[in-house]
C-alpha cells in the first residue's frame, strides 16, 4: 500500500482524545505488592485510614507540656512560676494527670500528658530549681502540639484510587499500618522494530545499516511511564511478516508501539499491517506533530497499536506525548508532566498549523534558569540525549521570541 501523500493530518488534541475514546473503560486488573516495593505503582483502589493519625497528641518540639491557661500571664519581666512534676520519656504513656500550674518536661513526639493542651518552648523556659520552672513566655491552646487524629481522622480517605505512588505516600501508608496494597498491573507494552537496514545493538553495522536504538529508548521512556516493556525484535520491511509478529503480541501485550516503516512512500508497511488487524483498524494516518508527523495510531483486538516514526527523536517525543498517556488512562490514572519555567536563550520558529516540540538544555544565571533550543535533526541521537527537556509550541503560534517564559517538560517524569 503506498501513501504518496498524506491525507487531512489530526491535531495532537485530537488524537490523544481519539485514544482516551478508544480506550473506552479498558483498565488494567489489580495485583498485590509489599508496600516496599510500590512506588512508582498506581494504586487500584481507594485507601481508607482505619485509625487516627496521629494515635495519640503529641508534642512537636522540645520543652514542656503545660496548661496554655497557666502561661496567659507571662512575660519575660515576669515569668509565670510553674511546678515540675515529671518528665515524659518517648515512647511512653504519661502516668500522671497534669493539675494547674504543673509542667512536665516532653521531648519532641511525646505524648501529652492528661490535663495538658499546649507545650512551652525550651527557649522560653528556665528550670530555677528541681522542682520549679518558669515560662517566659504565654502559649496558645494547642500550641507546638498535634492533635490525636489532626493529621488524618479515622475514616477519612487516605489516598484515592488512581494514585501514581510517590515516596510521601509510601511513608503515609506505613504510618496507617498498610504493609501490602493493592495496585494496577503495569501494562505490557510491545515494542518492535521494522527497517531491513536494523541490526541487533551488539552487531557491527555494515555501511547502510542501524543499530537498534530506538527500541531500548523506547523500552527505557516505557519503564520510566509506568509501562512493562517487552522487546519483541526486528522485523523485515515485509507487510505480511510485521503483520504475523503484531498479532502474536496482541495476544499478550495492552499496547503495541512499532517504530520505523511509517514514512509516507513505497516502505510503508506498518498501515497496512495494522489495517489486517481487526476492526477499526486505523484511526488516525499523520498527525499536525513536529517530529513526528506520519504517526499512525489504531485499534485492533480492542487494544491500541502505534506506528511511530522511525528517526530516534521523533519515536521518542510521539511515545511521550501519546503512548504515555495512553499507559496512564489503562491504570486509571492521569498523565502528569514534570515541568520548570525557563527563559528562553534564542529566537525559535515554529511551522504554523503543527504542535511542535523542541528539545532543551538548562542551566542557570543569577538564580534564573536558561533554556537554550537544541535544533538537531530527527535522526541525531546526541543532541536527544544532550537535552534535559522539552517545549511544546501549539499550533496557533509562529514561534517564540528570545527572553520569552516557556515551560520545559522534564524527560525525567512517569
Amino acid at each position: 500500500m503506498r501513501r504518496d501523500t498524506f491525507r487531512e493530518l489530526t491535531p495532537l488534541s485530537d488524537a490523544l482524545d481519539l485514544c482516551r475514546e478508544q480506550l473506552g473503560t479498558r483498565r488494567t486488573e489489580s495485583e498485590g505488592m509489599p508496600l516496599s516495593g510500590a512506588v512508582g505503582r498506581v494504586l487500584a483502589a481507594t485507601v481508607w485510614a482505619d485509625g487516627p493519625l496521629p494515635h495519640f497528641p503529641r508534642s512537636t518540639m522540645d520543652g514542656y507540656a503545660v496548661r496554655a491557661a497557666d502561661t496567659f500571664s507571662a512575660s519575660p519581666s515576669a515569668p509565670a512560676i510553674l511546678q515540675l512534676v515529671g518528665s515524659i520519656l518517648i515512647g511512653q504513656v504519661p502516668d500522671f494527670v497534669l493539675q494547674a500550674g504543673q509542667v512536665a518536661e516532653i521531648p519532641t513526639g511525646g505524648m501529652l500528658p492528661a490535663g495538658a493542651d499546649a507545650v512551652l518552648m525550651l527557649e522560653y523556659a528556665e528550670q530555677i530549681s528541681d522542682a520549679t520552672v518558669q515560662a517566659a513566655r504565654p502559649v496558645a491552646p494547642g500550641q507546638n502540639v498535634q492533635k490525636m487524629g489532626e493529621d488524618m481522622p479515622a475514616g477519612a480517605e487516605a489516598l484515592p484510587a488512581g494514585t501514581r505512588l510517590t515516596s510521601a505516600d509510601i511513608a503515609l501508608l506505613a504510618a496507617l499500618g498498610q504493609t501490602d496494597v493493592e495496585v494496577c498491573r503495569r501494562p505490557r507494552v510491545g515494542i518492535v522494530s521494522t527497517g531491513d537496514e536494523i541490526v541487533p545493538i551488539a552487531s557491527q553495522p555494515a555501511p547502510a545499516q542501524t543499530r537498534d536504538a530506538n527500541a531500548y529508548g523506547l523500552a527505557a521512556l516505557c519503564g520510566q511511564s509506568g509501562g512493562e516493556p517487552l522487546l519483541l525484535g526486528i522485523v523485515p520491511d515485509e507487510a505480511e511478516a510485521l503483520r504475523r509478529v503484531a498479532a502474536e503480541a496482541l495476544d499478550h501485550c495492552d499496547v503495541l508501539a512499532i517504530s520505523g516503516g511509517s514514512s509516507a512512500g513505497a516502505r510503508d508497511i506498518t498501515l497496512e499491517a495494522l489495517q489486517q488487524l481487526g476492526a477499526p483498524g486505523v484511526f488516525v494516518d499523520g498527525i499536525a506533530l513536529r517530529p513526528g508527523k506520519p504517526t499512525i495510531i489504531a485499534s485492533c483486538q480492542g487494544k491500541l497499536a502505534f506506528g511511530l516514526p522511525g528517526h530516534p527523536v521523533s519515536a521518542l517525543i510521539v511515545f511521550h506525548r501519546l503512548v504515555r498517556p495512553v499507559l496512564s488512562w489503562l491504570t486509571g490514572s492521569e498523565p502528569r508532566d514534570l515541568s520548570l519555567t525557563a527563559r528562553t536563550t534564542r529566537n525559535i520558529p515554529s511551522r504554523p498549523g503543527y504542535t511542535e516540540y523542541v528539545r532543551i538544555r538548562l542551566y542557570q544565571e543569577n538564580n534564573d534558569w536558561l533554556a537554550e533550543p537544541l535544533f538537531g535533526k530527527s535522526a541525531s541521537v546526541a543532541s536527544l540525549a544532550g537535552a534535559d527537556g522539552m517545549i511544546e509550541i501549539p499550533a496557533g503560534m509562529e514561534g517564540i521570541v528570545a527572553g520569552d517564559q516557556v515551560d520545559v517538560i522534564l524527560w525525567s517524569r512517569a
